[in-house]
């Protein structure tokens, strides 16, 4: 069973760099101009990261054409998706829980710079239920 509480404290500076960014930059810039901000924040922070990796799904074991990429990858393991829009809706956390479905990565961040405070949503995969669960524990969808 996975440690929510640890993986939470996993991602604390990675969290506290998403709001440094939406402190000084504030709410209602597009997407990109706060990913630069993000990207610049870990890199003073010397969290380590990758921006825009890309990836190719498997099927059957091959690896297809198709290509994705996630906005950040933390220290190896934290998938962060950005957005900067008026209203979440369920497929930016469904783009985000198959990014951590494909990569098998335990920690997932979706954060919506728009609003006049950023919201930020904290997923975790369980692999033993085969599901993405929240902070409370609870799943907020199978896989």
């Amino acid at each position: 069973m996975i440690d929510i509480s640890e993986l939470k404290q996993h991602m604390y500076d990675v969290v506290g760099a998403i709001h440094d960014v939406h402190k000084e930059l504030g709410a209602g810039l597009n997407e990109y101009c706060y990913q630069e901000g993000l990207q610049l924040q870990l890199e003073e922070s010397g969290i380590p990261f990758q921006r825009e990796l890309s990836f190719h799904p498997h099927y059957h074991g091959r690896e297809m054409s198709a290509e994705y990429r996630v906005d950040f990858l933390c220290k190896d393991n934290i998938i962060v998706e950005c957005k900067a829009v008026t209203e979440r809706i369920s497929n930016h956390r469904a783009q985000l829980f198959n990014y951590m479905r494909l990569l098998q990565f335990p920690c997932g961040i979706l954060v919506n710079f728009a609003p006049q405070f950023a919201t930020i949503e904290h997923y975790f995969l369980d692999t033993e239920r085969n599901a993405v669960i929240g902070t409370d524990g609870k799943i907020k969808q199978l896989l």
